[in-house]
């Protein structure tokens, strides 16, 4: 399934956080909300992104944007991985794998010429509305987390 375009209502979920509480997208209408997909907790890559996203997030705090990490890790992995790291952003389990579905993140990938199904890696920025502002798709971490923030900066009136 293709995801959500710039301009689209970002498909709405509730989902459990590792924090014990559930977090549903259309309860943060009235601010903006950087949602990132990432495959798994506690690769090297995906341990990255969480700590740029963490360090940066009194900055997009200051902007009234929260940001939530989504993968189909269990809570327990999340809790585990936001200790181990202590990670500051909401990490949330989709282990039916709705929301990765309903954004198109979850797709049939390649490595050693064995196909299989995981996340590719994809950032939206979603805007005070709950429309769908920007979207970076097969996201490389380095600098990725600034360039989402100066994008969210620009959402701000």
């Amino acid at each position: 399934m293709a995801h959500p375009q710039p301009g689209d209502t970002a498909p709405d979920f509730t989902l459990p956080s590792d924090n014990n509480e559930t977090i549903s997208l259309s309860s943060l209408k009235g601010k903006a909300v950087v949602l990132y997909f990432y495959p798994k907790d506690d690769t090297s890559g995906c341990t990255r992104e969480a700590l740029d996203f963490s360090q940066l997030k009194p900055e997009f705090d200051e902007i009234d944007t929260q940001i939530i990490g989504i993968s189909p890790d269990s809570i327990e992995k999340h809790a585990k991985f936001r200790k181990k790291h202590g990670l500051s952003v909401d990490l949330v389990a989709d282990e039916d794998k709705t929301a990765l579905e309903a954004y198109g993140v979850w797709v049939e990938k390649s490595m050693y010429g064995r196909k299989y199904m995981g996340v590719e890696r994809t950032t939206f920025l979603i805007d005070a509305d709950g429309r769908i502002a920007q979207v970076w798709n097969k996201v490389k971490v380095a600098d990725h987390a600034s360039a989402v923030l100066e994008s969210a900066r620009m959402l701000r009136p």
